[in-house]
């Protein structure tokens, strides 16, 4: 492993809240990087139970927690409070790496109880955030359930998941493989607002079509939308133009949700950038409300309704660029 102008800052950090482990701090003078921590930990376990089956997959792996990207929406920043950090800045800046993740994974994976069920990644935060050009964990994750013929679904807002295309393609040949990217907003205004650190929105649809161009399922979720943000029919309708342009076998939009310290972070950033649309999310998410009613999420999302909900087989052809629809786009089925 490779460490280009790195930094150990100290050595034997202690435990964190949570975490059975000692850890140790790392930082990296990349300008991507500068002001973060990132604590190495070794993982007993890799794979997560999701119980009930509620979003389509019964597992998933994480092997980061906090996310450089610093999304104010982020659904998962109340996650860090279980290790004793703040759901804000510390979110963002003390970012958990578990440097041995694929070890204990192809341990559980070998295990006769396994029924090769699908595995998701990019549900909590990013494998693909900027981090893991560094560390390179998903590799060695991928082969791991690769060997052990295991189906894989992957959510990310980062291009650099095309750096393992030719490990997605070898396994959508025999297995159901997904690689998505979220795209908020092709606004730039909106998208330098709310995802202050994440890759160009345009990058991650270049990244849809060349993963349509090897013959891997690839779609877009718009998500999440944001009322008076990026929810207009005007800032949507480019991002469904070049996702059926890039061939997207499926398209998926979710209205903002904001539970628990998730709230007190939007509503600081709304104080701050946004302050004339405070009303409007004082009406649409009082103090007991973190979802949308029907009625306004049906409004914030009526951009992205309407669209086919077809199935394309994995060994159909991709269509041609800028062909017409797609004849099978589907609605991506995702948490609402």
């Amino acid at each position: 492993m490779r460490w280009d102008e790195q930094r150990v800052e100290k050595e034997d950090e202690g435990r964190l809240f949570g975490l059975a482990e000692e850890s140790v701090v790392r930082t990296f003078d990349a300008p991507e990087a500068l002001g973060i921590r990132f604590h190495e930990v070794r993982a007993k376990s890799a794979l997560n139970r999701v119980p009930g089956g509620r979003y389509g997959f019964g597992w998933t792996i994480n092997p980061y927690r906090g996310c450089a990207h610093a999304c104010t929406f982020c659904f998962a920043r109340p996650t860090h409070t279980y290790l004793g950090f703040n759901a804000g800045r510390d979110f963002e800046r003390e970012i958990v790496v578990k440097v041995n993740v694929p070890e204990p994974l192809r341990v559980e994976l070998a295990r006769p109880s396994w029924k090769r069920e699908l595995v998701a990644l990019g549900t909590n935060t990013d494998p693909y955030q900027w981090v893991e050009g560094r560390y390179r964990l998903m590799p060695a994750i991928l082969a791991a359930l690769e060997a052990a013929d295991t189906p894989v679904s992957v959510l990310t807002k980062s291009p650099l998941v095309t750096r393992d295309i030719e490990i997605y393609a070898r396994m959508a040949k025999r297995l159901p493989v997904s690689v998505n990217l979220s795209v908020p907003t092709l606004d730039e205004e909106a998208w330098r607002a709310t995802e202050p650190h994440t890759p160009s929105p345009a990058a991650r649809l270049d990244a849809v079509a060349e993963l349509r161009a090897r013959g891997i399922d690839s779609g877009v979720l718009v998500a999440p939308l944001m009322p008076g943000i990026n929810d207009d029919p005007a800032q949507v309708q480019p991002i469904l133009d070049r996702a059926k342009e890039a061939g997207a076998t499926f398209l998926g939009g979710v209205a903002l949700h904001l539970r628990e310290e998730v709230k007190d972070v939007f509503f600081a950033w709304l104080q701050e950038k946004r302050p004339d649309l405070l009303p409007l999310y004082e009406k649409l998410y009082p103090r007991s409300r973190s979802y949308l009613r029907p009625e306004d999420r049906a409004h914030a999302t009526r951009a992205v309704r309407g669209w086919g909900r077809g199935t394309r087989s994995r060994k159909e052809s991709v269509p041609e660029r800028g062909g017409g629809d797609p004849p099978d786009w589907r609605i991506l089925k995702l948490p609402v």
